[in-house]
């Protein structure tokens, strides 16, 4: 493979990158909160959004992860993809994050080691990186997966996989800086306990603010595994509305699906305009059973989600 000089990888990083990582929390190998400190002014956004970072081919890579070949012309190229903002909700003071504190952008990365089509290229590079380390991001920040819709007194409920609970954690934020009245509800489905980056800053907050319940699920603990639950579960078996003290009515409820798409389940058109729901139920599914509605540009509705892959 193409190697290029030190000197010409600092030539393209003066060129290519923006941003300065000033924060890298590597919660295990695979999971890590990292904050960019953009060259420019943050451009005012909506809680959800995303960007795009990116990292050039010519940088090194984590060990572990499945081997890539580049072709000579893309040595010199930066790989970008979109990520959701996420945010700490909590400052150092231990209170919600004041505004003039946030001079930052912050992501929460999981390591790909290895892919089908072809082998990851970004997040192997990302993990590779420290603080000092500079990157690109992007000066758009854009997205519909927004809590527009949302009145001060509805009750808001999140689910996300994974990583998936990145923009939630904008948006709680942005929910409690509001004041807002109704209950707001946090449910995060991961494998292991460990990959639960921000269970702490979650307990913190529920303890700050008497409308919050933050619901962890794990479905690999070797103790949990007979009574292992998915977001599913929790919706169709009635618990859900047992841990947030309140039935789900779908005239004052609206709630965010953002990870993996098994999970969210978005209904397909089929011909002669019947819907198609994908198999196993996903929540979309048990939740438009119920009288709630995805919510589309041009058609609103209160179940917002966000896919992932």
């Amino acid at each position: 493979m193409q190697t290029l000089s030190a000197g010409e990888i600092n030539r393209l990083r003066e060129q290519e990158y923006n941003a300065t990582v000033s924060y890298m929390n590597r919660i295990h190998d695979e999971l890590a909160i990292m904050r960019l400190r953009p060259d420019f002014p943050i451009p005012p956004h909506k809680a959800g959004q995303y960007t795009s970072i990116g990292a050039g081919y010519f940088e090194p890579r984590v060990e572990g992860c499945q081997p890539e070949h580049l072709e000579p012309d893309q040595i010199t190229k930066v790989v970008k993809r979109a990520y959701s903002i996420s945010c700490p909700v909590l400052g150092e003071n231990g209170q919600l994050l004041r505004e003039q504190e946030e001079d930052f952008l912050e992501f929460y990365i999981v390591l790909v080691r290895d892919a089908e089509k072809r082998p990851p290229a970004l997040t192997p590079r990302l993990f590779a990186m420290n603080e000092g380390s500079r990157l690109f991001v992007s000066e758009k920040i854009t997205g519909h997966y927004t809590l527009d819709r949302v009145g001060p007194d509805d009750t808001v409920i999140f689910m996300g996989t994974g990583t998936g609970e990145a923009p939630h954690n904008k948006m709680l934020l942005e929910l409690l800086r509001r004041r807002h009245r109704g209950v707001i509800a946090s449910v995060v489905c991961v494998r292991l306990r460990s990959d639960l980056g921000y269970a702490g800053t979650h307990e913190k907050v529920a303890a700050l603010a008497p409308n919050y319940r933050y619901i962890a699920l794990t479905t690999r603990e070797q103790q949990d595994l007979r009574k292992k639950m998915y977001i599913q579960d929790l919706v169709r078996s009635g618990q859900l509305e047992q841990r947030i003290g309140q039935p789900l009515d779908p005239s004052a409820t609206h709630v965010f699906l953002c990870g993996n798409p098994k999970m969210i389940g978005v209904p397909k058109k089929a011909a002669g305009g019947t819907v198609e729901y994908p198999q196993p139920p996903g929540v979309v599914e048990l939740l438009e059973a119920r009288g709630f509605k995805c919510d589309r540009p041009r058609d609103p509705g209160n179940i917002h989600f966000e896919e992932y892959w």
